[in-house]
């Protein structure tokens, strides 16, 4: 019989995603999770900060834990830096698009209510 040895050559990089770490990312990922909830639930409705400051927190505290599920459990960040910057340049344009295109709504519909 042959036997056949298993190459690991290229899954070097996927070593660092143990148990432990898989859990660690779920630790910080609940942290921020109780953190937007104190905000949203404790904190704005009693007036501790304004909804302006408040919401920025709160949107902060998403786009961290949208970067730390596409980093670990979609093991971005194990991929190559062409990919990473690729997938990161896209998203940016795809969000600068939704703003503008958000901007411009308001604009019309304001001047499209007014004349």
């Amino acid at each position: 019989m042959s036997e056949h040895s298993h190459s690991t050559e290229g899954h070097e990089e996927h070593a660092g995603l143990s148990k432990g770490k898989i859990w660690q990312v779920f630790g910080i990922l609940l942290l921020i999770t109780v953190i937007e909830f104190i905000i949203a639930l404790v904190i704005l409705p009693k007036g501790y900060i304004s909804h302006g400051i408040g919401n920025f927190i709160y949107i902060a505290l998403t786009l961290l834990k949208a970067f730390y599920i596409v980093a670990y459990f979609m093991h971005l960040k194990y991929e190559k830096l062409g990919l990473q910057l690729s997938l990161t340049v896209s998203f940016i344009f795809i969000i600068y698009f939704i703003v503008l295109m958000l901007i411009e709504g308001g604009f019309l519909n304001l001047h499209m209510i007014n004349h």
